[in-house]
Parts: C-alpha cells; structure tokens; sequence
C-alpha cells in the first residue's frame, strides 16, 4: 500500500484517513481511522470513519479488510456501514461497544489479549477503572505506535478557535485536551477511582518506548511518544 488521496504512510504497514468532522453533544470533534496490515495481508481497521465510494476503492486496492476494531463505546457510528460493505470482516470492541451494538454481530468482547487472528501484530491493553468508560488502547510493534481512542485528546489550539466557541474553547483549555498536554477529558479522570491495575498497564506501554502515539481526536504525536505519554498520563501514572 502506497500514499493515495485518503490513506497517507505514517509508519511501517501503519496507515492513516481523516473523516468529517461529528457533532458530539454540541461539541464538533474530527474522526479518524487507522489500518494496519497484518503479516498475512490482511488488513485490521480501526474505529472506521465515513466510508465514501473513493475509501471504498482505496481499501479494496491493497489487501482484504478482514478485521473492523472499535476501541470505545463512542466509536462505533460507522462500523454498520463498514460491515455491510466488507460482511465477512469480523466485528471486535470491548464489552461496552458490543452491549450498545446488539445489531451487529461483535466477536467475543476484547479483553486482556489480542486475538490469534492479528498475528502477533499488535498489543492490547484493556483500560479500565471507570464505572462509565472503558477503552482499548494499542501498541503497534513494526512501527512502534501507540493507539488511542479518548483517553488521550490532543487538539491544536487552532482547531479549537476555529470549531469550539466562547465557553467550549474554555473548557477544552481548561481540560488540557490541548496540543502539549493530551490529556483525558476531565470527566474520563474524575470518575477513574480504581486506578492501580490501568496504572500498572500504562506503565508497561511506556516501558516499551514507544515512539508515535495517535489518538483519534487531535495533533498526533511524531516522536518522543514516551514522552507524551508520561505527560498526557500524569493523573494516572
């Protein structure tokens, strides 16, 4: 697989699409996906963006979609129409996705290990310890790439001005869900009482030097993700 117009290279079998921009409550947040292939060349998509006839065409091109992967219950909004256009790619989220998605038919709810289906490509760790908000975040070996749904937003200072006005620019700066922090929305960290086995697990990503980090809303982070980490987890870590 190549850059094309929709899918840009950002790491070795690692690419990445911008979607449109969703409406989250009042709040605009852009969507983005990210698509790996596997050893075998088969490709594993995560939280699926707007699947217009061009991506359609591009995601034929190189390998078989075979594997559409939700990290969150938030991320989902697409993952019907992916599915009705690939019907033999297997559905994978964590138990909070597959219970608010009873009309698509999920794999087993993820957990703690990775499906033998992705070949060892990538780790998984099941962040837990809110009563409302669980998430999958993953560590993708051959380009050493964090993956990270909301537990880490990272916007520019630029989109905010431009998409959250007044009061909600505020909040975002207030949150530090900005570009140099990347932290967690506030209300993800103040309802994150159990905290010692997620404590545990994030050290372990960190430990594994990791140096990109690509979160699903905001500036990715190109170097130095251990770093960011440390910083963007310093309520957990």
């Amino acid at each position: 697989m190549t850059k094309t117009d929709r899918l840009e290279s950002i790491g070795e079998q690692l690419w990445l699409a911008e979607g449109p921009i969703v409406d989250f409550y009042g709040f605009p947040y852009p969507t983005r996906m990210l698509v790996v292939r596997l050893p075998d060349g088969d490709l594993w998509v995560w939280s699926p963006i707007a699947p217009d006839e061009a991506l359609k065409k591009e995601m034929d091109d190189p390998g078989r979609v075979a594997h559409l992967v939700s990290p969150n219950k938030l991320h989902h909004l697409f993952l019907g129409d992916w599915h009705k256009a690939w019907p033999e790619a297997k559905l994978w989220g964590p138990p909070s996705t597959i219970k608010k998605c009873p009309d698509l038919p999920f794999q087993p709810a993820l957990a703690e290990t990775p499906p033998p289906d992705w070949q060892g490509a990538l780790e998984m760790f099941h962040m837990k310890g809110s009563p409302f908000f669980e998430e999958l975040v993953f560590f993708h070996k051959a380009s050493k790439t964090v993956i990270i749904g909301d537990l880490s937003e990272n916007f520019s200072d630029s989109f905010l001005k431009a998409h959250w006005k007044g009061w909600k620019y505020r909040i975002g700066r207030h949150w530090g869900i900005v570009e140099g922090q990347g932290h967690a929305p506030l209300e993800v960290r103040l309802s994150w009482w159990r905290r010692k086995k997620a404590r545990e697990k994030m050290r372990k990503l960190i430990a594994m030097k990791p140096e990109q980090v690509v979160m699903a809303h905001g500036v990715r982070v190109k170097e130095d993700g251990e770093a960011f980490l440390r910083k963007a987890f310093d309520w957990l870590v």
